[in-house]
């Protein structure tokens, strides 16, 4: 996506026509999208924000910085009247917001100079709506069926038809279900990603984490604990080399496909959906009960959760994960009911016998 060039909004001008006044408004559009540009906003991104605002500003009819939250309220009124999806209209008023939080940061002063008018936040916290999915938590399995599951899987890879995708498929699913990676993050993991010299357990090298808003890939080292180790470890020495002769390549997919590349003759990277079918099928055949519903993700919901009650705190499982937001990282915790009545026995067997040791 290209912009056009602006000039400074500090240059002398006054506002007489509306020519000028739409050509303004223009020129504060293209300063935020530039701005993003320096964030590093991808351009899918950056495309989807300049739509929303010139639909805001279309639809509002007078100049951009008089908008208030009375106009923001009409605007999102009018996009629930039309049907469109509340994680659509959640997304506009995220981004009606930053544009708003940019101007007055900026330019409320020049601004104001040009026109009279004190810019406003039309978003606030009455209109503001809620994030689409938190109403709709991904609760996973239990452990127990969790255990079920992968046990079952396990004990029939020497049997299956097609053992190697079989092989790799327990594996993705397994780095989702222990290590909490995203599906996407596991596609584009090489043999060199595994670096088995850092830590005691290891670490895999995740190049290509999500990135917030579109910035971009955004990389990191997950700790290789939760038997991750043995797992990687049993992948490479047993099973990888049997898909090709590029076993020892460190460029090459850690999850490869049985497909090659024409032009290399080698492995091409296994890609998600042949991941995903691969947990379906065991799903469907040893937990029938979640058959349609388990999915990649759900599984890095349990790691979350299986972590959380075995002890590590929340930062350590944001780190693990690749959440930019601890508040991220709390809503992937699905505890049992009892939970907070066990924490609190321990904490009151703890204090107990501390002072019962102060005593003597």
């Amino acid at each position: 996506m290209t912009l056009a060039a602006v000039r400074s909004l500090s240059s002398p001008r006054r506002l007489r026509t509306a020519q000028e006044i739409e050509d303004f408004e223009q020129e504060l559009v293209d300063q935020f999208l530039l701005a993003e540009v320096g964030a590093g906003i991808s351009d899918g991104v950056l495309a989807a924000d300049r739509s929303v605002l010139v639909e805001f500003v279309r639809g509002f009819g007078q100049p951009i910085w008089t908008a208030d939250p009375e106009a923001a309220d009409a605007f999102l009124v009018g996009q629930r009247r039309v049907g469109l999806a509340r994680s659509t209209i959640y997304r506009k008023a995220v981004t009606i917001g930053q544009f708003f939080d940019f101007l007055i940061a900026r330019y409320q002063v020049d601004i104001h100079r040009l026109t009279g008018h004190v810019v406003v936040q039309p978003i606030d916290e009455f209109n503001r709506p809620p994030k689409a999915d938190y109403g709709a938590p991904r609760v996973p399995p239990s452990t127990a069926e969790v255990e079920a599951l992968f046990a079952a899987w396990r004990e029939s890879l020497p049997h299956a038809r097609k053992y190697l995708p079989a092989a790799r498929d327990y594996l993705a699913a397994s780095l989702w279900r222990r290590a909490g990676l995203r599906i996407t993050e596991t596609v584009m993991l090489d043999i060199r990603d595994w670096r088995p010299d850092l830590g005691p357990s290891g670490k895999l090298h995740v190049r290509f984490g999500k990135g917030s808003r579109g910035r971009g890939p955004k990389t990191r080292l997950v700790s290789a604990i939760n038997e991750v180790d043995a797992l990687l470890e049993w992948w490479l020495n047993d099973v990888r080399h049997q898909f090709g002769d590029d076993w020892d390549d460190p460029d090459a997919p850690l999850l490869p496909s049985e497909r090659r590349d024409p032009q290399t003759g080698r492995c091409r990277r296994a890609g998600d959906d042949a991941l995903r079918s691969g947990l379906a099928g065991p799903v469907a055949r040893y937990l029938p009960a979640w058959a349609g519903r388990l999915t990649p993700h759900g599984l890095r919901h349990y790691c979350a959760s299986s972590l959380y009650e075995r002890g590590p705190d929340l930062k350590a499982i944001q780190e693990q994960l690749g959440h930019e937001w601890l508040s991220t990282t709390t809503r992937y915790i699905h505890v049992h009911d009892d939970h907070v009545e066990r924490a609190w026995s321990s904490a009151n067997a703890r204090v107990a016998a501390r002072l019962e040791a102060e005593e003597r």
